[in-house]
């Protein structure tokens, strides 16, 4: 990057009008909306339809890593194609990604419903065929909403500051639904600690209605302000361009990298966290209470984002979050025969750090996004994105398919009232040691891989603003 132009950052693109009001707190809680929708669906899923599948449909827990497994990478490959997609359709008065989602929210919805329908009576083969087709369609349709709303993000606005709040408001969005379904749906799902099937269906409706809303106000709440030059009749996108700028787009394979490992952390958390409460502590209820504290740690650290990154940076918030995260998970590990109320205090710690990663995660995105552009000239938001969610699908897939085998290999049965003390400490160390070797890899990565730091994130928006004024 040149090191010219020390004058403070203008607006990155043609963003500003008279028709055009200002970004500002609407913006923000529809950006929190969409993502409320995606993770009423998405969090019920990863909370509990591992344990639906074991526990209601009598799947062993290999049969089920598997499916996660397969699923994942696929959902892997349909990002990339959709992402592309996206970026090859034209603008419209709406914007290029809200229509997508308005498009896609209710058949996303349906199918996120379906996945928790349980016919009794039916043979084994019939249940996996189910998971497999229900799973798999719910992914496709799902890449179909979460393309274009984590895309959208570049073309809210170009300041560095607005988008570091939409990554904030963004992951509150997430944390909400979090907290109303793992806080809240494990005081209705479990009967004598055990889940029900009819009750989990029941939910899983309520929350498919409560996502199509939240998708309806981030559509009408957010606007796409960034509108960037339409290619000309019959010029396509580079494929080989856009391979060559990824392959030297070191922001962005770092990151991919760091989410695909922090996905992994976070969804093997997720799932593990289900049986640690329910076999290893003997209470179920306690799932709520830890999703309180993680839930609350975000919304805690808040109002101090913005401010922690204008001072450090994203890149060194980021790290020194999972630093905390890495070594929160490392004393749980070490500390013997741990009581519930100690694990959740020690947790507590862990999750400030994780949650400070997750606040500023969605920015790294549209830095990516930003370089891309420096290094071929073409704006490729949904394609960016869509390579970035294909790391953070390979994350799931890897913890899914390492939780179902993880449980398989520490012995766990699936339909034995309880657990030996063997496998409940086999558990434990799945949810602990695990998890923190992942959160202090991605602390490495960032610290010393990251090139972005405050400094160079700064010269980056200076450098577009100069190239950008020589395509005009």
């Amino acid at each position: 990057m040149s090191n010219n132009a020390l004058k403070a950052p203008e607006p990155l693109t043609n963003e500003t009008g008279p028709s055009v009001r200002p970004f500002g707190m609407r913006d923000k809680v529809g950006y929190l909306l969409g993502d409320l929708g995606n993770d009423f669906s998405f969090i019920l899923v990863s909370t509990f339809l591992m344990v639906f599948y074991t526990d209601v449909f009598g799947i062993s827990a290999a049969a089920v890593g598997t499916l996660f497994l397969v699923a994942r990478f696929w959902d892997a490959i349909t990002d990339v194609i959709w992402g592309r997609f996206i970026d090859s359709r034209k603008s419209t008065p709406g914007g290029k990604f809200k229509p997508w989602i308005f498009r896609m929210a209710l058949p996303l919805v349906i199918s996120s419903a379906l996945m928790f329908v349980h016919i009794p009576g039916m043979g084994d083969g019939f249940y996996l065929a189910y998971a497999y087709v229900t799973y798999i369609l719910w992914g496709m349709l799902y890449t179909t909403v979460n393309i274009p709303y984590g895309s959208m993000a570049a073309v809210i606005s170009g300041d560095a500051v607005h988008r570091s709040a939409l990554s904030g408001w963004r992951t509150a969005g997430g944390m909400a639904a979090n907290l109303i379904i793992s806080a809240g749906a494990p005081l209705i799902v479990f009967v004598d600690n055990e889940l029900s099937g009819s009750r989990m269906l029941m939910m899983a409706v309520l929350f498919s209605i409560l996502a199509f809303v939240s998708y309806m106000g981030c559509v009408n709440l957010s606007t796409e302000r960034i509108q960037h030059p339409e290619k000309k009749s019959g010029e396509k996108l580079s494929l080989k361009k856009t391979l060559k700028g990824f392959s030297k787009n070191i922001p962005l394979i770092t990151i991919l990298i760091c989410s695909l490992l922090f996905l992994m952390g976070m969804m093997l958390v997720g799932s593990i966290n289900v049986y640690l409460f329910k076999d290893y502590f003997g209470s179920a209820m306690a799932l709520s209470l830890f999703s309180l504290l993680q839930s609350g740690a975000v919304f805690l650290l808040m109002p101090a984002l913005a401010p922690l990154v204008r001072r450090f940076g994203k890149k060194e918030v980021a790290a020194g979050g999972m630093l905390v995260a890495g070594t929160g998970y490392l004393i749980l590990y070490l500390i013997p025969n741990i009581s519930l109320p100690v694990f959740l205090v020690v947790n507590t710690i862990g999750l400030f750090g994780y949650a400070l990663f997750n606040l500023v995660i969605w920015a790294f995105v549209t830095d990516a996004i930003d370089y891309q552009e420096y290094l071929t000239g073409s704006r490729e938001d949904g394609t960016v994105y869509a390579v970035y969610s294909f790391a953070r699908k390979m994350g799931q897939a890897f913890a899914g398919g390492l939780t179902g085998y993880a449980l398989t290999f520490v012995g766990y049965s699936a339909g034995v009232a309880t657990q030996t003390q063997e496998v409940k400490d086999g558990i434990y160390t799945v949810a602990t040691l695990v998890p923190s070797a992942i959160y202090l890899a991605v602390f490495l990565l960032l610290t010393f891989a990251y090139p972005l730091n405050k400094k160079r994130t700064k010269q980056l928006e200076l450098d577009l603003i100069e190239k950008r004024e020589t395509y005009q």
